[in-house]
């Protein structure tokens, strides 16, 4: 947060994910994308829609049972409010709050196993639906998002898939598609053009030394970070980079 520019233009995020650095700051004027569908359509009916997918979260209870019964259901043959609901409930009682799909893109991610779980969250989601209100919401691969909104004075955060160690591959899976070397290669070239073009930039991603040779030009900080998806509680630590371009 202490690293963000004093910027004049839009808020742009097209890696969206979870939002947190977008609901932190919670900027007035914003373009926000993710090419997970499934995410998108949570996010706009949350809008439109959020006592429904509040009445729609308190008919489930969190067991096992429930768990693997709901997450069997496929979301594109529900209403915009029980798939929702159901990425809400999955999101907070499946393990550590992970999201994960196969290649086939469904949803694998194991039950929880909490007891204790508040996955109807009426607070936050009525907060999250003001925060969201009246912001650009895309479903879109992020070059497409870049060119057509991107402008000079604008802000812009990148929160890719991470860059990963060779032997270390994440057990991670967003979407059904994968980021590899050459996307990040492609990524580093539209962050250099949309510099050039007069945007503020901050990209974060994993500390290897690739990211180094790709964002040589800018800034680069390690920042030490948490990680809740390891099954090892000595294997939540780690270290990132946060690359701000900024004028």
């Amino acid at each position: 947060m202490p690293l963000v520019p004093d910027y004049k233009g839009k808020y742009i995020e097209p890696f969206l994910g979870g939002g947190a650095f977008f609901f932190a700051l919670s900027p007035d004027n914003a373009i926000l994308a993710d090419c997970n569908k499934e995410l998108i359509a949570l996010y706009k009916t949350v809008v439109r829609k959020a006592e429904q997918v509040i009445e729609e979260l308190k008919q489930y209870n969190n067991t096992e049972e429930e768990y693997y019964r709901i997450r069997s259901l496929d979301w594109k043959a529900m209403t915009d409010v029980e798939a929702a609901a159901r990425m809400i409930f999955l999101n907070k009682t499946g393990y550590n709050g992970l999201y994960r799909v196969n290649q086939e893109g469904k949803f694998n991610v194991p039950y929880g196993k909490k007891e204790t779980v508040n996955f109807c969250n009426e607070e936050q989601i009525r907060r999250a639906a003001q925060v969201l209100k009246k912001k650009k919401v895309f479903c879109g691969d992020y070059k497409k998002i870049l060119t057509k909104y991107a402008e000079p004075g604008d802000f812009i955060f990148l929160d890719p898939p991470y860059f990963q160690f060779a032997g270390k591959e994440t057990f991670l899976r967003y979407t059904s598609d994968r980021f590899y070397e050459p996307d990040q290669e492609e990524l580093a070239e539209f962050v250099n053009d949309l510099f050039d073009k007069g945007c503020d930039i901050m990209i974060t991603n994993s500390n290897h030394p690739r990211i180094y040779d790709l964002y040589s030009r800018f800034n680069i900080k390690v920042v030490p970070v948490r990680r809740a998806v390891n099954c090892k509680g000595n294997g939540r630590k780690g270290e990132d980079t946060v690359v701000t371009a900024f004028h």
